[in-house]
């Protein structure tokens, strides 16, 4: 911290050690060291470039290098991140995505200017571009064959309960027309190439679909997903009466636990193995030739350890096939063995650790409804 009275460093290491500022006030990262001497709010330095791109709003300053006066000292310890947050955090519909430090630029960004500059959470009732049940615009989406994106008219309707997109703009009929209850949606912005990637799934006769779309706009397509979570929250109150809104906002969309290639063997373990690209959705471990295709090639349920499902580190002893990859993990379900090799052991234990989470949880009535479809197909 350069310059400044001694008096004044004082005072502001004492603002800043207050526990309501040990945590960025946007994205809840640990140990802010920059602030916005404009808004009174403590933040993390992935943040404080947000808030370079919205000068008129905040004037951001390094708490450990830059110099602060005694007025803005004041102005940050009659504020800092409780007070700040009491103003622009006041009425945030339950189904709005707040992001965190994990979270892409593009919706760390948009929930930024979504308090600061747009002030959309300040009054109560506040008419949202994404809350009032319908939303119609174009979206350009991945052509399932071609790879290109083409501009595609969507349709979201909270009355109908369902998401629809049309070839031509023009069109009478949706090319598709999915019940919001077996969406999710979940930004993508490296895998699908754009800053503002956006892959929605649904379930087609219990099958994963996946779909790839953007929008030149970051905040058209953050309200897309916005108004995705506000129709389904409003659709689940519906179907399940008597749950929190807490409970019900916890079976919003969701983050992939985790993605990437490992190899694979069939279910003979004799085969050579290859490479796939994984995505694990909770209880569903899909796997793809590619990581942007339309359908994934196979699906495995993921089950709980009550219930006969663990993981194990390695291969089966005597395992035959020809792998490229060394570190091995083997799935065990009640049926079969599902053998698997990481490219390294960072990958390994990352993949183990996800399946772990997932198989020391208790399963729900819904997921051994899944879990009876998937014995039922194999």
């Amino acid at each position: 911290m350069a310059g400044g009275s001694e008096r004044s460093m004082k005072a502001l290491k004492e603002v800043w050690r207050r526990a309501e500022n040990s945590l960025c006030a946007d994205c809840g990262k640990p140990d802010p060291d920059w602030a916005s001497s404009t808004l009174g709010v403590f933040i993390c330095l992935s943040c404080s470039g947000i808030h370079r791109n919205i000068p008129s709003i905040s004037k951001v300053k390094s708490l450990k290098m830059d110099h602060w006066d005694d007025a803005q000292v004041q102005f940050l310890a009659k504020h800092g991140n409780a007070v700040t947050k009491a103003t622009y955090e006041a009425h945030i519909p339950i189904y709005y995505y707040q992001p965190t430090y994990n979270d892409c630029q593009v919706l760390r960004e948009q929930w930024i200017r979504a308090k600061y500059e747009r002030k959309e959470f300040t009054e109560p009732g506040k008419q949202l571009p994404y809350s009032d049940g319908v939303k119609e615009g174009i979206l350009w989406k991945r052509g399932r064959d071609n790879g290109q994106f083409l501009p595609r008219k969507f349709l979201l309707s909270e009355r109908e309960g369902c998401l629809k997109y049309f070839t031509k703009q023009d069109a009478k009929e949706p090319k598709i027309n999915v019940k919001i209850d077996v969406i999710n949606a979940t930004f993508q912005p490296v895998k699908i190439g754009n800053p503002n990637g956006l892959q929605i799934t649904y379930l087609k006769d219990n099958k994963t679909r996946n779909i790839f779309v953007y929008h030149e706009s970051g905040k058209e397509v953050v309200d897309w997903f916005n108004a995705i979570r506000s129709v389904q929250f409003h659709y689940l109150k519906v179907a399940f009466p008597i749950a929190s809104d807490n409970e019900i906002r916890n079976r919003l969309t969701r983050n992939f636990l985790k993605e990437g290639y490992m190899e694979k063997t069939g279910p003979k373990q004799r085969e050579a193995f290859k490479k796939r690209w994984f995505t694990l959705d909770h209880r569903r471990l899909m796997y793809f030739k590619d990581p942007l295709d339309a359908f994934a090639k196979g699906e495995v349920f993921v089950g709980s350890r009550e219930n006969g499902y663990s993981v194990q580190k390695g291969l089966p002893s005597g395992t035959q096939g020809n792998f490229s990859w060394l570190y091995g993990l083997t799935i065990v379900t009640p049926d079969r063995e599902y053998l698997f090799t990481c490219e390294t052991e960072t990958d390994q234990l990352d993949w183990i650790a996800a399946f772990t989470s997932v198989i020391n949880q208790a399963m729900t009535p819904q997921e051994y409804a899944i879990e009876a479809y998937f014995k039922f197909k194999s």
